[in-house]
């Protein structure tokens, strides 16, 4: 369901035109405003492709002419920018106290962002699909009564996923082989468009390869915060997924063999040192006397409250829990050796205290001389959501149109 690559070329298949088409939208994508002999010039097309090309993107919406012209000797040239209004992605994530929604067209441009508590770990798995899809038919409505069409569905989760939509293991919602692809379809009554399922961290990374401020990278990790942790990785311009797609599940690796137990059932598990539940016992050790969190944004607040007023005893359970990334972050850039970390979730909403010692315990136990950068994301929490809406549009922008 994800769409990282390396650029199209043009080819010689029978689908010629599909991946030409893909070719022009990827370089209008990253260059616009850009004029078809620039188009041309730089993808090795003639002219007269690249013209029938746009005169269609044209038509169907899919580009638009800027009336900008470039500053050059000679003829000036109409530019040309993304259109897409007229398609919308839908992407949705499951996290552990909340549920998020979010859509974007073609070119990028957000039409909403809604997010509805609900503590999925809490219910079964019958009851979040029920809510998801309430949730989606919502922005459904909200699309198409704007006059665009929706073309895809991709919902993020913090766990193992299959090719066929099926989460095979999510410790942190209590899931185990759960349809999760075929409930939603059902839930929703056999959309027109397709619905798909892949990891919260892959479709994080999507989104900061696309729309953060590290787009474009073709070697980038993304680590997921929240009670899971996970990485989305693109090496080489692709996604790292492996053989069965469960590549990237950093928050089960153990760093800490004496550390507590995780919601795996093993023990000293990175997620089980690092995820927020993790960092809301150790920095706030009142924080469960009523019962257990399931709502961390309060206690995320209380936390960068206490770190404001100087409290030593918070500072310290973050500089703690600040190595223990650091660790988990060197294992990344010793094995993969990415251009950039980026962090998500509590991670970056707590940068400010988790980073610098994150960053010195990566240095002291990362082998390449000068290292990998670690940065704090500046997509928000809404970041996983933002990439299914891009995975979504992924056959658009591989050149297949949608029915006229």
């Amino acid at each position: 369901m994800i769409s990282i690559h390396t650029p199209p070329q043009p080819t010689d298949l029978s689908d010629v035109r599909v991946a030409n088409r893909a070719v022009v939208l990827r370089h209008v994508r990253l260059h616009a405003p850009c004029s078809r002999a620039d188009i041309a010039a730089h993808t090795g097309l003639n002219k007269a492709t690249v013209s029938s090309l746009v005169t269609e993107l044209i038509e169907r919406r899919l580009l638009r002419e800027t009336g900008l012209t470039e500053n050059r000797v000679g003829r000036p040239a109409t530019m040309l920018v993304l259109d897409g209004e007229p398609n919308a992605g839908l992407g949705l994530e499951i996290g552990a106290d909340e549920l998020v929604v979010v859509a974007v067209d073609f070119g990028g441009r957000p039409l909403l962002t809604w997010r509805r508590a609900f503590a999925a770990p809490a219910v079964a798995p019958e009851e979040t699909v029920r809510a998801l899809a309430a949730l989606a038919r919502r922005a459904i409505t909200r699309v198409t009564g704007q006059g665009r069409t929706v073309l895809g569905l991709t919902v993020g989760v913090p766990g193992l996923v299959g090719t066929d939509g099926v989460v095979s293991l999510a410790p942190a919602l209590g899931w185990r082989d759960v349809p999760l692809a075929a409930d939603l379809r059902r839930a929703l009554r056999e959309p027109s468009f397709p619905v798909g399922v892949d990891t919260d961290a892959n479709l994080a990374v999507l989104a900061e390869q696309r729309h953060g401020p590290y787009a474009g990278t073709a070697d980038l990790v993304r680590l997921t915060g929240g009670v899971a942790v996970g990485a989305g990785v693109v090496s080489g311009g692709r996604l790292l997924r492996g053989d069965r797609g469960h590549a990237g599940e950093i928050g089960h690796v153990p760093v800490d063999p004496a550390g507590p137990v995780c919601a795996c059932g093993r023990r000293g598990c990175l997620a089980a040192l690092t995820g927020v539940d993790a960092v809301v016992r150790r920095a706030l050790p009142d924080a469960e006397q009523d019962g257990p969190v399931t709502d961390y944004l309060p206690e995320l607040d209380r936390i960068q409250a206490a770190v404001n007023s100087g409290d030593d005893i918070v500072l310290a359970g973050l500089a703690e829990v600040g190595r223990h990334l650091g660790h988990g972050v060197s294992i990344l850039a010793n094995l993969l050796d990415p251009q950039v970390i980026v962090v998500g979730g509590h991670f970056a909403a707590l940068a400010p205290w988790l980073l610098p010692a994150a960053r010195a315990e990566l240095a002291a136990r990362a082998l390449a001389p000068g290292g990998c950068r670690l940065e704090a994301s500046t997509l928000g929490s809404a970041a996983t959501a933002l990439g299914g809406a891009t995975a979504a549009l992924a056959p658009l922008e591989a050149g297949r149109l949608p029915a006229a």
